[in-house]
C-alpha cells in the first residue's frame, strides 16, 4: 500500500521516477479514498472517467524522460475551472448540464505537464459564500470533523486535498475563498499576485478580484504549482506581462502586525496561537512591529460593495436563453424571470439584487463610486506599509470551523468570515495561509502573511521556514 498521508510532489515524482509505483498505482489510491469517503464528505461533484487515459499519457512522459514535477500528480479542480468537454456547473442549477467547450489557460499548462486531474469539486454556488453550504448540490463537509464546514467557496478542493482523496489542488479567490478552506482544513492555501495567473477559462465571479489559487499540504507543494502555472497569457486581458512582474526589494525580514484590527470578534484561541507563531517568528530571525492600517478596517465594506456589482454584471449572461438553465413561459420577461428565479439559488439571488442596486441610477455615485475610491485607498495604505515592513501577519479567519447550518441564516456573521482576506483581495497583494498548529480538539490554527505585488518568493521563503520549527 502506497503511504500517502505525508506525500508531497517532490517524493511522488520521485517514486514514480525510480519505480517504486505507477501513475496508475498512485492514482488508484485517492480514487479508493474517493470511494470511500466522498458519499459523506461531497468534496467530489464528478470524477473524470478518463483518469486512467492520463495516468497512461503522464506514463509515457516518464518512460520517455520528459516527465516534470507535475507529471503522474493527482489534481483536483474547482467546479468555475474550463476543461473541454467536461461540465463546468459552477455549483449552480442555471450551469448543471453546461459542458466547456474549450480548457482553461491553467487546465492547458496541468495537461502539458502531465497532470492527472481526478475531478472537479463542490464550491459555493458562483463561488458566493464562505462555507461550500451555499452549493445546488449540496453541502461539502470537513474531513477533520464531518459535522464542520471546510470553508468557501473553494471548500470542495481544500477537502479533497485534506480528505486524501487527491495530492493537491486548484481552487479560485475572491476574497479569501482559498485561505479560509485551507485555515479550516489545515492546509496551506496561496492566494496571487492579481494578474499572475491567466483567469482564460474560470466562471467569474468579481473580474476584478478572481484569480486562480493553489491548495497543498506544503508550503513548497504550493510554490511548485504556483512557479508552473504563473505565466503571462494574451487570452486574458488582466493578465501581467512577465517584464512588468517586478516586486519591491528587501529591506530585510520584517513582520508587520495590525494588532487595532484584532480589538474584537477573534477567538481568544486563535489569538492565543498567533502570538505564539509570530514567538516563533522571531525564533526564525525575524523582527515583529506593530503596524497602524486605518483604512483596512473599510475593506470588507467595499468589498461588498464592489464585489456583488460585479457580480450582477457577469451573471446577467444567464437569462435561460443563450445557454444554461430554461423554464418555459408566456413572453420573453416571463423566461428571464423564471429562469433566474429557479435557476440561481438564494444567495446568488441576494448578491445580484444587491449589485444591481448599488449599480442603478441614484445609488452609483453614493455606493459604487465610493467604495472604488476606498479600495484605491486601501491599496496605497498597504502600498505604503510595505515601505516600512516585509510581510503583514493576521490570522486567515477570526474563528475556527463552525457547525453545518450553524451561521447559514445570518449571511452578516457569514460575511463576516472575509474580515481578515479582504485587504489582500482589494489591493491585489499575494498571501498565503500556513498551518500553525491544533487545538485540544484537533481543530487546525493558521497564520496568514502578506507581501507585496509579486513577492510570492517571500511568502514561501518564510513559510517554509515556518514549518520547520512550527
Amino acid at each position: 500500500m502506497i503511504a500517502i498521508t505525508n506525500l508531497t510532489i517532490e517524493t511522488a515524482h520521485e517514486n514514480l521516477k525510480n519505480g517504486a509505483y505507477t501513475c496508475r498505482e498512485l492514482l488508484d489510491v485517492y480514487l479508493e479514498n474517493i470511494k470511500r469517503r466522498n458519499k459523506e464528505l461531497n468534496a467530489y461533484l464528478e470524477i473524470y472517467n478518463d483518469v486512467y487515459e492520463q495516468a497512461e499519457i503522464a506514463t509515457e512522459k516518464f518512460k520517455n524522460g520528459t516527465a516534470g514535477l507535475l507529471t503522474g500528480i493527482p489534481f483536483a479542480i474547482k467546479d468555475n475551472i474550463l476543461l473541454k468537454g467536461k461540465i463546468a456547473s459552477a455549483g449552480s442549477r442555471i450551469l448543471e448540464n453546461y459542458k466547456a467547450t474549450y480548457d482553461a489557460t491553467v487546465m492547458k499548462c496541468l495537461k502539458k505537464a502531465g497532470a492527472i486531474v481526478i475531478g472537479r469539486t463542490n464550491m459555493d454556488e458562483f463561488a458566493m459564500g464562505s462555507s461550500t453550504q451555499n452549493s445546488a448540490f449540496g453541502a461539502t463537509r470537513n474531513p477533520l470533523d464531518p459535522s464542520l464546514v471546510p470553508g468557501g467557496s473553494s471548500g470542495g478542493s481544500a477537502a479533497a486535498v485534506a480528505g486524501e482523496m487527491a495530492l493537491v489542488a486548484l481552487g479560485t479567490e475572491t476574497c479569501g475563498s482559498v485561505r479560509e478552506p485551507a485555515a479550516f482544513c489545515g492546509l496551506v492555501g496561496l492566494k496571487p499576485t492579481y494578474g499572475a495567473l491567466s483567469r482564460h477559462g474560470i466562471i467569474a465571479m468579481g473580474n476584478s478580484l478572481d484569480q486562480v489559487s493553489p491548495f497543498g499540504k506544503t508550503v513548497r507543494d504550493v510554490e511548485i504549482i504556483f512557479k508552473a502555472l504563473s505565466q503571462y497569457d494574451e487570452e486574458d486581458s488582466t493578465s501581467v506581462p512577465e517584464d512588468l512582474r517586478k516586486g519591491k526589494n528587501s529591506a530585510g525580514k520584517k513582520i508587520g502586525v495590525p494588532w487595532h484590527l484584532f480589538k474584537e470578534g477573534v477567538d481568544p484561541s486563535i489569538m492565543e496561537n498567533f502570538k505564539e507563531s509570530l514567538e516563533k517568528f522571531k525564533k526564525a530571525g525575524y523582527e515583529i512591529l506593530e503596524i497602524e492600517t486605518p483604512t483596512s478596517k473599510y475593506s470588507l465594506a467595499a468589498y461588498y460593495i464592489i464585489m456583488p456589482a460585479e457580480v450582477s454584471t457577469n451573471l446577467a449572461r444567464f437569462d435561460g436563453m443563450r445557454y444554461g438553465y430554461h423554464e418555459e413561459a408566456d413572453n420573453l420577461l416571463g423566461v428571464y424571470k423564471k429562469s433566474r428565479a429557479q435557476g440561481f439559488g438564494r444567495e446568488a439571488r441576494r448578491r445580484i439584487l444587491l449589485g444591481t442596486y448599488v449599480l442603478s441610477h441614484g445609488y452609483y455615485d453614493a455606493y459604487y463610486n465610493k467604495a472604488i475610491k476606498v479600495r484605491q485607498k486601501i491599496r496605497k495604505e498597504i502600498m505604503n506599509t510595505f515601505e516600512t515592513v516585509d510581510l503583514i501577519a493576521t490570522p486567515p479567519a477570526p474563528f475556527l470551523p463552525f457547525k453545518i447550518g450553524e451561521k447559514l441564516e445570518d449571511p452578516v456573521a457569514m460575511y463576516l468570515c472575509d474580515v481578515f482576506n479582504a485587504p489582500a483581495n482589494l489591493s491585489g497583494t499575494p498571501s498565503i495561509a500556513i498551518p500553525s498548529g491544533k487545538n485540544n480538539k484537533g481543530l487546525p490554527f493558521s497564520i496568514q502573511l502578506t507581501a507585496p505585488h509579486w513577492r510570492e518568493d517571500w511568502l514561501f521563503e518564510a513559510g517554509k521556514k515556518f514549518e520547520s520549527i512550527r
